[in-house]
């Protein structure tokens, strides 16, 4: 079976660069072990656990429908050969002016007819600028082209083999395992302050909504994701220094794993991840 290094598509925020880490802190876990990615987003955390611990029950929280991104793949490919036929002898890297944007946006509409759906996140990676997403045809006809089409197509085989496929609110799915003895829960929400709209939910993901999620850290055993854009950490620390009940900061304890990260020349962060097991 192949083991993904990342996501086999495009996806918003994968956490790729911490799999080795990921596989440092988790080898000595127990291989019977369930681990719940609460957000599974591409579920390359989920793949690479259920790699690492083959027996091991592995649910993945399709909390952005990715699994119908992943069955959608063979006519995905199909849309990019006749994508590439028209932009065969076009400048790689360079805008596709007219008439090759309507006749692209053409082919593109044609195959939403036919199909029903067409993945436009993934389109999104060889039509647009970098990290510039549509999630519609109307969103994608009002963008600048570029000639960044993948030349070779995705593939997807057993990606997520064997890992047990969810879609709930976190919430729910928390509930349901939080009392078992031998669990672990993969905890990697939306970026505080950043854009979802590749995503689930089209909104910003505030305050509210991150010390939300904290409540599923409080006595548990978890892996972590966050930025130092966040400040959520730094928070925490804030309140249990005010109060004398040092369990209102649940990563009291924990372990921090850092990653630097540039966007480009002017937008750089830091990717956490902090984790606690017994």
């Amino acid at each position: 079976m192949k083991n993904y290094t990342q996501s086999p598509l495009p996806f918003q925020g994968q956490k790729r660069k911490f799999l080795s880490h990921v596989k440092q802190v988790l080898a000595n876990s127990s291989n019977d072990a369930t681990y719940v990615d609460l957000f599974g987003g591409s579920g390359i955390l989920s793949h690479t656990i259920k790699q690492l611990k083959p027996s091991a029950k592995v649910i993945y929280n399709d909390y952005d429908n990715f699994s119908k991104r992943l069955s959608a793949v063979a006519q995905t490919n199909v849309l990019l050969d006749k994508i590439r036929l028209i932009t065969n002898n076009l400048v790689k890297d360079k805008v596709i002016c007219e008439p090759y944007k309507s006749e692209i946006l053409k082919t593109i509409k044609q195959k939403e007819i036919e199909a029903g759906y067409v993945d436009y996140i993934t389109l999104s990676s060889s039509l647009l600028f970098s990290a510039q997403y549509a999630n519609d045809y109307e969103e994608l006809s009002r963008q600048t082209f570029y000639n960044k089409v993948r030349q070779s197509n995705y593939f997807t085989e057993n990606y997520l083999q064997g890992v047990y496929i969810v879609r709930k609110d976190y919430r729910e799915l928390f509930e349901q395992y939080k009392e078992l003895d031998d669990v672990v829960f993969l905890v990697d929400p939306p970026y505080l302050s950043t854009d979802c709209s590749t995503y689930s939910s089209d909104n910003y993901w505030k305050l509210k909504d991150y010390l939300n999620v904290i409540d599923v850290l409080v006595d548990t055993n978890y892996l972590y994701f966050t930025s130092n854009k966040s400040q959520i950490v730094e928070l925490c620390e804030w309140m249990e220094g005010r109060t004398d009940n040092g369990d209102v900061n649940p990563f009291k304890g924990s372990t921090t794993v850092c990653i630097n990260t540039t966007l480009n020349h002017t937008s750089k962060y830091t990717d956490m991840m902090l984790y606690k097991l017994d």
